[in-house]
């Protein structure tokens, strides 16, 4: 045995783990006594009476604030971690040379643990095309990556259950797999503007091994870049749902987003689209819907509507596609999404 651990000396590896140790313990304590925290708070230092609207909207977003927050820091860090093993030239280098059913399934896999974003939708669109993706297979990581994020996996175990969880990933994946593999089917590199064949990549480099103090520089770096860039849209996220919570009768969400009503599952699909949210922003608005009583299909489409379909990401993407490719990824997106939400208002 060498005497690195992982990339550790056996010198620094001490200094770590008691400080991550504690870190972890101070988490847990602090996420364990959030509930009580919030009823003292809301009931005790503000005033407001136990049973009222009020007081149930400030009790939920004083619990949910900071519960959403501590599991975003949490799983951003160690997702940083992880993303430090998966640059763009090593993620090209997996997804090339496989056949396109397989490359489908490792890109929508790689999509989950991927830095990128349909903010990033241009340059990778043209690394993966010029280094011999298939389309196909590029279409299946573009729509994994912005839908099937850690973000929303651990906000949703952490506030619904595996369950939940799990049928999110599920239905992602296979949405990713689906599209990618009928766009690549439809065989449309035609529609793809001229100018991105004729992009010249450079030759990919070695990617640098980084050691264990620089991935954990890096899981740093993530939390304070991305909880830096999306926690006032958890805040609002959450005062939406507070609202939802405290001042919307129970069950009326069932009436207009139930299982009765056919049309509710497009329409929560329509909805989605032309919203701009990111899944930590989105997850405490989908709570409070299912707290009053919309059905979880109807719900679970309008979420990965809003955080896999939007305008932003269209006018993105149009630099690179034209409309009519454009309007078959969107379309081929949005109808996966639909089946998903009556398949499991159908079944649960």
């Amino acid at each position: 045995m060498t005497s690195h651990l992982s990339g550790i000396t056996a010198a620094r590896w001490p200094k770590y783990l008691p400080a991550g140790i504690a870190a972890l313990a101070v988490w847990w304590l602090v996420y364990r006594n959030l509930a009580p925290l919030a009823a003292w708070f809301t009931y005790s230092i503000c005033g407001l009476e136990q049973g009222t609207r009020l007081g149930a909207t400030v009790e939920f977003f004083v619990f949910e604030s900071p519960k959403v927050l501590l599991l975003l820091a949490l799983v951003v860090f160690g997702v940083g971690i992880v993303r430090s093993f998966f640059t763009p030239e090593r993620t090209r280098r997996i997804l090339s040379g496989k056949s396109e059913f397989t490359g489908n399934v490792l890109a929508a896999l790689l999509g989950i643990v991927t830095p990128f974003c349909s903010c990033s939708a241009v340059p990778l669109f043209i690394g993966f095309v010029t280094t011999g993706v298939p389309l196909g297979v590029t279409f299946s990581f573009l729509v994994s990556s912005p839908m099937i994020n850690e973000v929303a996996l651990v906000l949703l175990f952490g506030l619904f259950g595996w369950r939940v969880a799990a049928i999110y990933l599920g239905t992602g994946l296979a949405i990713a797999i689906g599209s990618g593999w009928i766009i690549g089917r439809l065989r449309m590199e035609r529609h793809v503007e001229e100018w991105v064949f004729q992009t010249q990549t450079g030759a990919a480099g070695a990617d640098a091994e980084a050691d264990w103090p620089a991935r954990i520089r890096l899981g740093g770096d993530a939390v304070r870049d991305i909880v830096g860039r999306v926690w006032f849209y958890v805040l609002i996220g959450i005062g939406v749902g507070a609202g939802i919570h405290g001042y919307v009768p129970e069950n009326f969400m069932a009436s207009i987003m139930g299982k009765g009503a056919w049309w509710a599952v497009p329409l929560a699909v329509l909805m989605g689209v032309p919203m701009y949210s990111n899944a930590a922003g989105i997850i405490p608005v989908v709570q409070a819907l299912l707290g009053k009583g919309a059905a979880l299909g109807t719900v679970l489409a309008f979420m990965m509507a809003v955080i896999a379909l939007s305008l932003p990401e269209a006018i993105i993407l149009r630099k690179v596609l034209k409309p009519r490719l454009l309007a078959v990824f969107f379309g081929v997106v949005a109808a996966g999404i639909a089946a998903v939400g009556y398949l499991f208002n159908a079944i649960m």
